[in-house]
């Protein structure tokens, strides 16, 4: 077994903390730069030290052997790449201004790459010209950026970060899935091997495009998206891609009235007045889609996810209307909109939850006045239906019927049967078998490296500091001498000897360090297994501590040795 090099922590370059960074919001930034794992250089920007850079290397390390174990064959593509193929595909403009534009001296556009389907569809359509070249997969592990607004959370939400992007080429849709489930499998057995406790979780598509879509989700509370998780059935999804059966209902409702709500601008003051539940009222919010007023409607005790409605409407931009919009458009009363007689200069679109058959009390696009009795299909149509709604724990469970549970998840991987999308735009056919041009069918498919280092910082970490899982740790024990010559004689001669039976060792041979601090120091930094030359150094006696479950036990040298290496 090759011997790996006795890292002294006396010549580490990292200085561990005792008090939290005062910008550091959520436990992975803490502990990440406590323990001496990152620094920040600007906003969004890290710098990985030494034993951050080991962590990092072992989450590569895994992916890349899952990787390769389905057959993907690994690349390097440049991360400064050219506007054109981001024109062609419409990703120059759909992106905003999470993308990082610049030109170069001579005045050309390049872009620095958020993700590389348009450069990988280049690459195969210069490599490929016959279907006998296919199927193939590709990945690279490679920095990504993003021009994010509010960077935060140290490295879960940053603006350059390492990703493992692959992408895969077939002919056909039944190639794809294929590609899809070997891509599912692999992400299911190195996020195992990592030891992170995740969820599959359906998600939407988003700028990337495509059909069928998965996201990986481990659960935290530092996690930005919100999923919902079914106890009585296999059901999970990103809420931003919960959806419900339009489920029209049958109702002798009397005919629309018009009554007077004075002072009732908000669903609020109109429940209060008129002794309802919010749940009797429509919403009825208004938006602007590149200019054009667009009315959102949905129960009144709901609110809306502004977020899908981006989604439904992307790439467009869509803003909320203003009080310049409602001056110049009489017809539409702020406070007491309706969607019945809003005309064709307002597209309607609604929740669900506002089914044909419906009856609503709502907006009478008069200055206080409401109208009740407002059925969905007899006094006003919906143009689109599209579900918009904030999901609340409770909702149904679209499979079961089953009260839903939400829980905050960090998004670790992301899988998605992308289609023709990217190959339409640059034109990516090979030689089917009959000789004919066949029109390439891809699959997308990430991992976030770093953000998987700072999610199981967020899973493992106890109230004393890191805990990593084994086969991510910066390495297999920590030696700590306690602090007299004898001790620190006896670690290192401890520490070469594990490292000569093929163990990675960090030793903790610093002098003028009291014991505390060691000790301290040795569970911040999370190294799975502890081991301490102390008081009985001279007897030949070290204690062995697991640093997880806190069990300790002396041993000889020669048994701690022993234990280590079974």
């Amino acid at each position: 077994m090759a011997k790996a090099p006795v890292q002294r922590m006396s010549q580490l370059m990292a200085k561990t903390l005792r008090d939290d960074p005062a910008d550091a919001e959520v436990l992975s930034h803490k502990l990440l730069v406590r323990a001496g794992y990152v620094r920040r250089t600007a906003a969004g920007i890290w710098s990985w030290l030494p034993l951050g850079k080991r962590v990092l290397a072992n989450v590569e390390r895994i992916v890349r052997e899952e990787m390769d174990a389905i057959g993907a064959q690994e690349v390097l593509l440049p991360a400064l790449l050219p506007r054109e193929p981001y024109d062609a595909t419409g990703r120059w403009d759909e992106y905003g201004q999470e993308l990082f534009r610049l030109k170069d001296r001579k005045g050309g556009d390049y872009l620095l790459g958020p993700t590389h389907e348009e450069i990988f569809t280049l690459l195969v359509k210069d490599q490929a010209s016959s279907y006998k070249d296919l199927p193939v997969i590709l990945y690279q592990i490679q920095h990504k950026y993003r021009d994010e607004a509010r960077p935060r959370a140290g490295i879960l939400r940053g603006r350059e970060f390492l990703m493992k992007d692959s992408y895969s080429f077939d002919t056909d849709d039944e190639g794809l899935a294929q590609s899809y489930a070997l891509h599912r499998q692999a992400y299911q057995r190195v996020f195992e091997r990592l030891g992170l406790d995740y969820r599959i979780c359906a998600a939407t598509a988003g700028a990337m495009g495509g059909s069928k879509s998965e996201e990986f989700l481990a659960p935290a509370e530092a996690g930005e998206d919100t999923f919902a998780d079914c106890p009585n059935c296999d059901f999970a999804a990103n809420t931003e891609a919960i959806t419900y059966e339009l489920k029209p209902v049958e109702a002798d409702v009397p005919a629309l009235e018009e009554i007077p709500t004075p002072d009732t601008p908000t669903i609020e003051t109109l429940a209060a007045h008129l002794g309802v539940p919010a749940s009797a009222t429509l919403k009825n919010l208004l938006v602007k889609v590149d200019g054009e007023i667009v009315a959102v409607g949905v129960p009144g005790d709901r609110e809306v996810d502004i977020d899908k409605v981006e989604a439904r409407f992307a790439p467009s931009v869509v803003e909320m209307v203003t009080e310049a919009d409602f001056a110049v458009r009489p017809d539409l009363v702020r406070g007491y909109v309706g969607p019945q007689g809003l005309g064709e200069k307002v597209t309607y679109l609604a929740d669900p939850r506002v089914a044909p058959g419906t009856s609503w009390i709502t907006g009478a696009n008069k200055e206080g006045t409401h109208a009740k009795n407002v059925v969905a299909g007899r006094d006003f149509e919906v143009d689109t239906y599209v579900d918009v709604v904030v999901v609340q724990e409770g909702d149904p469970c679209p499979k079961c019927g089953t009260g839903l549970k939400l829980d905050r998840a960090i998004e670790i991987g992301h899988i998605f049967q992308l289609g023709r999308k990217y190959a339409d735009a640059l034109k990516l056919d090979v030689l089917g078998q009959n000789g004919k041009p066949v029109r390439v069918t891809m699959g997308s498919y990430g991992i976030g490296v770093s953000r998987a280092v700072a999610a199981l910082a967020e899973q493992t970490a106890d109230d004393k500091g890191l805990c990593w899982p084994a086969e991510v740790a910066p390495a297999d024990v920590h030696v700590v001498a306690a602090g007299k010559a004898l001790q620190t004689e006896l670690a290192l001669d401890v520490s070469e000897k594990l490292s000569a039976a093929g163990l990675r060792v960090l030793c903790d041979d610093r002098a003028g360090v009291s014991p505390g601090v060691k000790f301290t120091d040795s569970e911040l930094i999370g190294v799975p297994q502890i081991l301490v030359a102390g008081r009985r150094a001279a007897e030949g006696v070290v204690e062995l501590k697991d640093r997880r479950t806190g069990e300790r036990e002396e041993l000889t040298v020669d048994e701690a040795i022993a234990r280590l290496t079974a």
